[in-house]
């Protein structure tokens, strides 16, 4: 059953199946924190008994465990470095509230396939209470994904753009309180200043949006288009990346935000030429 639109174009509400993986990641939180309540009682109650298990001058044996919690592993990314990365101040600051309204509006969509290999269904949702468009940060997504320099360039991967039905991801424009709500509840703090990638949802802040980077000040287009093909990277698969030489573009996949550490501002994950922008892996 499709719902309803509202005024302009955009449908109201957030997507169901995102709040059950929000309630999902929620939930396992808590049993994470109970898990790890009862296992210090038992190591508390077990402490004296265990000493004298063991042989006088040998080692206990130390076993390893994984908490497993959201927000760990390869489906939940941070930009996690220094807390403070740089913003450009522009002499006029724009209107940045610290919580939207909650409630996301997702723009109609014209179904375009853009580029050739499998197919990647995303929706655009824009929360509200940001006075931003939906069409507009919509229209710039399209645009980023659609460019000969990104992610299509390879051959791998198209992009569509659905307003219903099944999807790959979304990509969400929050406000920063927003974010860290969200991204939170996969166990990573975004302190209301950085993006993530979780689950299938990749969370644009509107605060990195409108302030950009000192790397990319003058530069808001190309720098959209970093944020974009990062968060996007990490859905499809790709890991942190650095600089690999002086002079070199950065790889989109490099925390650019956090310094170039010698190369070049670059926000595509190719070059004019189709060649992938690749650096060392980072953990």
């Amino acid at each position: 059953m499709r719902s309803k639109r509202s005024r302009n174009g955009t449908r109201p509400g957030a997507l169901p199946d995102l709040d059950r993986e929000f309630e999902r990641a929620r939930r396992a939180r808590i049993r994470g924190m109970i898990a790890g309540v009862v296992a210090l009682v038992l190591v508390v109650g077990l402490g004296g008994a265990l000493a004298w298990s063991v042989r006088p001058g040998a080692e206990p044996s130390r076993g390893t465990s994984a908490a497993g919690r959201p927000g760990q592993g390869g489906d939940a990314r941070v930009e996690e470095e220094p807390s403070d990365p740089p913003l450009v101040r522009p002499k006029r600051t724009p209107y940045i509230p610290a919580k939207g309204s909650g409630k996301f509006h997702r723009p109609a969509s014209s179904g375009k396939v853009r580029g050739r290999g499998k197919l990647m269904r995303y929706m655009i949702e824009v929360e509200g209470g940001l006075k931003q468009s939906p069409e507009a940060f919509a229209e710039s997504v399209d645009d980023i994904l659609a460019d000969p320099r990104g992610w299509t360039a390879g051959g791998t991967w198209a992009f569509k753009r659905v307003d219903s039905g099944s999807y790959d991801f979304v990509v969400r424009l929050a406000s920063p309180g927003t974010v860290d709500k969200i991204c939170g509840a996969y166990g990573m703090t975004t302190e209301g200043k950085v993006n993530c990638a979780a689950g299938k949802q990749v969370v644009v802040n509107l605060k990195r949006w409108l302030l950009l980077t000192t790397y990319y000040k003058g530069q808001p287009e190309h720098y959209h288009a970093l944020t974009i093909n990062h968060e996007v990277g990490h859905r499809l698969g790709f890991g942190h990346m650095t600089c690999s030489g002086r002079g070199r573009p950065a790889p989109v996949m490099q925390q650019q935000i956090f310094g170039l550490k010698g190369c070049r501002a670059n926000g595509w994950p190719y070059d004019a030429k189709g060649r992938f922008i690749k650096g060392p892996s980072v953990r």
